[in-house]
């Protein structure tokens, strides 16, 4: 096959004209060209006039296709298309010494789990929440009632955090394997729309999300695999090693019946893929007491802010504003402050609504979801700060304290009862408390209360943000305009530690254990953890296999 990129085209084409397009960029007649694929298309509107950008993968007769790649072999757009198909590095042998075990069942775990079960190695999958459906119930609870079940929310439960968001399947992670291509063919086979393996943004939403991971587990569990739900890991069976570092053994699991009743048990095995979501914070600090090596990194806080949806649709489509093609409109913002950090926009979902996200009682945390649809009358997205390990001192943990902290006091001023706090944005910009709602209707469930924002943040923050604020204005018209709402606080844009691992994807002082995903530092969305599972599951099965 042969690769054409940039082929631009006006929005409203048909497929015979992109045919066209193909056949006179190449020179050939259209009875030549035996088959055309569309393997990415994105928009570009950067010259007043809103153009659709073409990768297509093109079928050839074979003498053509070599004719074509000769006479272009100068040109960067015209190129024989890259193998992208995944391929398997080894299957399991019949005899297993032990099945290896995955801890956490987000996109990092069901890909390292779906993955060791095609090649044959049956894992064992714990999974502190439950399953989608059940999990489903308990967030509305949140939701609705204010009621929280700490052990299946937003963040804990089959499909991780990433089920109740935008469903965002795009990322700027090095990919030179296609990776990121297997997870979503895979997604794609469990039903998510064919559109998500060429549009330039895909995203799912969390109703069909739901689906998809059932189709997941099932599959898993169908190859030989097991997934074993409120099963939370409590302790590692570790014994020391010669040079220092400890050989893992197992884990210990502390299981909760459907009667509400515990049992303890120790799972054996050698190989354990530690598929945390970023918080897991009592297994970060059980790892952190068996001297697992981990270090503090950067992370974010800030707010969840809402606009009208057609606002940003009209300031960044202009008169193409509401075409189907485009769908809403989403953004990208960045502000370096004048006192040295960097404000920028974090998980935009276009047409959706705030969601409350604790995992913990007596805490708010904001996060923001999307269905497929996406046409909720509001855009959301967080508006956070970056945060250095050099502003909470104090180790590996110290991160955790420090988003507790303000998830606390954020509690406190919503109310003491999950409602969020919130103000408006002219107000904060003022500096004065809020009221009453303005034009922008909240979207957060339960509930806001309006207050002052000036105390949820540290200072430097709620500094870079007013500033940010009317520079944002600049770029997208109304963005600072007073009714839009800010809602606090969003604290858990990514793990605030890493659980560092070596070439070989194990932890560096425990052998046989491989930390990955969101929670272990190494990814940040729904494909990029489904990536990072790939990776570290090819490394479980290579250890293995030797």
């Amino acid at each position: 096959m042969l690769r054409i990129t940039e082929l631009k085209l006006p929005l409203d084409h048909s497929d015979s004209e992109l045919r066209a397009a193909a056949c006179q960029r190449l020179g050939i007649q259209e009875q030549d060209l035996l088959d055309l694929l569309v393997f990415k298309r994105s928009y570009d509107a950067r010259k007043g006039q809103m153009m659709l950008t073409y990768i297509l993968d093109l079928t050839l007769p074979a003498a053509l296709l070599a004719k074509l790649l000769q006479q272009n072999a100068n040109d960067p757009h015209i190129l024989p298309t890259p193998d992208t198909s995944y391929h398997f590095v080894g299957q399991a042998p019949v005899q297993l010494p032990h099945r290896p075990i995955v801890i956490g069942f987000g996109p990092c775990g069901i890909f390292a789990a779906l993955l060791l079960a095609q090649m044959g190695f049956k894992p064992i999958v714990l999974e502190r929440g439950k399953k989608v459906r059940e999990r489903t119930q308990d967030t509305w609870g949140l939701w609705r009632k204010n009621q929280l079940n700490p052990e299946s929310n937003v963040q804990f439960g089959e499909g991780g955090a990433g089920t109740f968001s935008d469903g965002k399947l795009y990322s700027q992670i090095k990919d030179p394997r296609h990776l990121g291509r297997k997870v979503l063919t895979e997604f794609v086979k469990a039903g998510a729309p064919e559109e998500i393996l060429y549009v330039a943004k895909p995203h799912i939403g969390t109703f069909k999300l739901v689906g998809m991971v059932e189709k997941m587990r099932a599959e898993i569990e169908a190859l030989g695999g097991e997934i074993r739900f409120q099963h939370r890991v409590t302790d590692l069976l570790l014994e020391p090693m010669a040079n220092g570092q400890q050989q893992l053994r197992g884990v210990r699991v502390e299981a909760t019946h459907a009667d509400g009743s515990k049992h303890h048990e120790e799972l054996r095995s050698e190989h354990v893929v530690m598929a945390l979501g970023h918080s897991a914070r009592d297994t970060f600090s059980m790892l952190h007491e068996r001297q697992v090596f981990m270090e503090a990194k950067p992370f974010s806080v800030g707010f969840r802010i809402e606009h009208p949806q057609s606002l940003i649709d009209k300031a960044r489509w202009g008169k193409y504003a509401g075409h189907p093609i485009l769908g809403a409109a989403d953004y990208k913002l960045v502000h370096h402050a004048s006192n040295g950090r960097a404000v920028y926009s974090f998980c935009m979902c276009p047409g959706g609504t705030v969601v409350a996200a604790t995992s913990e009682e007596g805490r708010v945390v904001t996060n923001g979801m999307s269905q497929y649809s996406r046409n909720e009358r509001n855009a959301n997205s967080g508006l956070v700060v970056s945060i250095n390990p050099e502003d909470y001192p104090g180790g590996a943990l110290a991160g955790i304290e420090f988003q507790r902290q303000l998830e606390s006091h954020a509690y406190v001023l919503g109310g003491s009862n999950y409602n969020a706090p919130a103000q408006l944005v002219g107000d904060f910009i003022a500096g004065r408390a809020s009221s009453s709602v303005g034009s922008v209707e909240p979207s957060y469930k339960p509930g806001v209360n309006w207050t002052d924002l000036a105390t949820s943040l540290p200072s430097f923050a709620i500094e870079a943000v007013r500033e940010a604020l009317p520079a944002f204005g600049k770029k997208i018209h109304g963005y600072d305009m007073h009714d839009a709402v800010l809602t606090g606080v969003e604290t858990r844009t990514s793990s605030p530690l890493r659980i560092t691992r070596g070439d070989d994807l194990q932890s560096l002082n425990v052998r046989g254990l491989y930390p990955g995903g969101e929670g272990a530092g190494y990814a940040g969305g729904i494909l990029s953890a489904g990536v990072d599972g790939i990776k570290v599951a090819e490394a479980v099965a290579l250890d293995m296999l030797r």
